[in-house]
């Protein structure tokens, strides 16, 4: 197999604008397809805990775990290949049968009887061309997940804990399946480990690319149809429905940002070892928050939550609606193991998750034309605000500092506010808060609503850019 070229931060690209289109005409698009497992890595310039990318991360106190962010029992829809690690049920490694299956069939789907197609039927013959497999070998782990064409230029948006093996490496070689059958291999554009978002580029020549149709998710309703297409335990163009089931689910989880070079630690990729997996949901402590050195290397997510059935092999795949335009792209499922079960298998419970189109759209493009992506940055440390004498419930997130000279400062916002909404979006705990943050984009203009000593009050915040905040 050859190895394809090291994963490049910075790398440009022929500029491409991601657009959606309507009916069917080709657009741009990203699709899931959480993979099996991986084996767990370091990270491409993860951020330092306590740096200014972390100001907004909810610390110190009393934590509560707020209705709207999960942590407990969850794993990454992620790769074939790897182990989990405590907290979550091991994901199947795939046997020599599943692997040739993959290699051997082809995702493209079969309509016998035109007079009998429902929504579904329609919705996956149009987005499954869009959707895609992926190989991905380091020097001692492998997986397989799913992605997206974007664009007839070969751009395929997936997962980074796909591309980084779960943050093993940097240096993988990918290749990518069609779905009729033609494999080519990949090289990296970028990875963003803040939204877990990352974009690869195949040679586009002699291919008959068919980028997918992007919906908007900003129009979504719960209870829409939502069909899941990828590759769970490796089986190549699945499509599962159900609906949407939740609009505004924050959840959180380790990084899988990737290392400078390629890890050849085995310890690192041992599979079932406890505790190695730096992408995975976490059990919460006591007081809901994440617990230990792990809660230095989490990241909050946004997501849409569907009953559609999503395994490991369907990170990176499409989340599409019942016009086959992608919504979402799949990252993460609830698991039901056990805490300290690393051996049962892990699968679908009808609670996946899945980062939405038009957060994953913005990122990408920013891949594409930077070959990173970047957050607005508010200079806020903020912790869940419990909801009356509630041990178990939060109503905000209370600020409990503010960097002088930051966004937060310049809006005056003050120790002691507790901040219930960012541009209408409610805010429950500081999960939710960070999550709502890091997905708009430097510059962005936005309005916080906040308490203050019993009062109603809203600021109006520009904010500033991650990378550029000082100490």
């Amino acid at each position: 197999m050859t190895r394809a070229p090291a994963a490049r931060r910075g790398r440009r690209t022929a500029p491409t604008r991601l657009r959606r289109r309507a009916g069917t005409e080709p657009g741009g698009a990203y699709g899931p397809a959480p993979g099996y497992q991986y084996q767990p890595g370091a990270s491409f310039g993860s951020p330092a805990a306590g740096s200014p990318y972390d100001r907004e991360r909810a610390e110190s106190g009393r934590r509560r775990f707020g209705a709207g962010t999960l942590v407990a029992g969850m794993v990454l829809a992620a790769l074939v290949g790897g182990g989990a690690a405590a907290g979550t049920s091991a994901l199947m490694t795939p046997t020599a049968s599943q692997s040739t299956s993959q290699g051997a069939t082809s995702a493209t789907t079969i309509v016998n009887n035109t007079d009998s197609v429902n929504a579904v039927t329609a919705a996956a013959e149009k987005a499954s061309p869009s959707t895609v497999t992926i190989s991905v070998n380091g020097s001692s782990e492998s997986g397989t997940g799913s992605g997206v064409v974007l664009d007839d230029q070969g751009h395929i948006l997936t997962n980074t804990h796909v591309v980084t093996l779960d943050g093993a490496t940097s240096s993988a070689t990918v290749e990518v399946q069609f779905s009729d059958g033609t494999a080519r291999t990949a090289q990296v554009v970028g990875t963003d480990p803040t939204s877990d978002l990352a974009v690869i580029k195949v040679d586009p020549s002699g291919l008959s690319l068919t980028p997918a149709t992007l919906g908007d998710s900003s129009k979504l309703n719960v209870g829409d149809i939502a069909v899941a297409i990828g590759a769970p335990l490796g089986l190549s163009g699945t499509v599962t429905d159900g609906i949407v089931s939740n609009l505004s689910r924050t959840i959180s989880v380790a990084s899988s940002a990737a290392p400078e070079g390629d890890s050849t630690d085995s310890s690192q990729g041992s599979q079932g070892a406890e505790g190695n997996s730096p992408f995975r949901f976490q059990f919460p402590d006591q007081d809901g928050g994440t617990g230990g050195a792990q809660s230095q290397s989490t990241i909050a997510l946004n997501v849409l939550q569907t009953d559609a059935a999503i395994n490991p092999g369907n990170s990176g795949g499409a989340l599409v609606n019942a016009d086959g335009e992608v919504i979402g792209i799949n990252v993460a499922i609830a698991s039901a193991g056990s805490e300290s079960s690393t051996s049962s298998a892990s699968g679908n419970i009808g609670v996946g998750f899945a980062i939405p189109i038009d957060y994953a759209q913005r990122i990408a493009q920013d891949i594409i034309d930077d070959g990173s992506a970047q957050h607005g940055y508010l200079g806020a440390t903020v912790s869940s605000h419990a909801a009356g004498d509630s041990q178990s419930f939060s109503d905000g997130a209370e600020v409990r500092s503010v960097v002088g000279g930051s966004p937060a400062s310049d809006a005056g916002l003050k120790s002691g506010d507790v901040v219930t909404s960012v541009n209408g979006r409610r805010v429950t705990d500081a999960e939710g808060m960070t999550a709502t943050i890091r997905e708009s984009s430097p510059g962005d203009k936005i309005s916080i609503a906040y308490t203050r000593g019993g009062a109603q009050k809203t600021a109006e915040v520009t904010l500033g850019n991650s990378d550029d905040a000082g100490q």
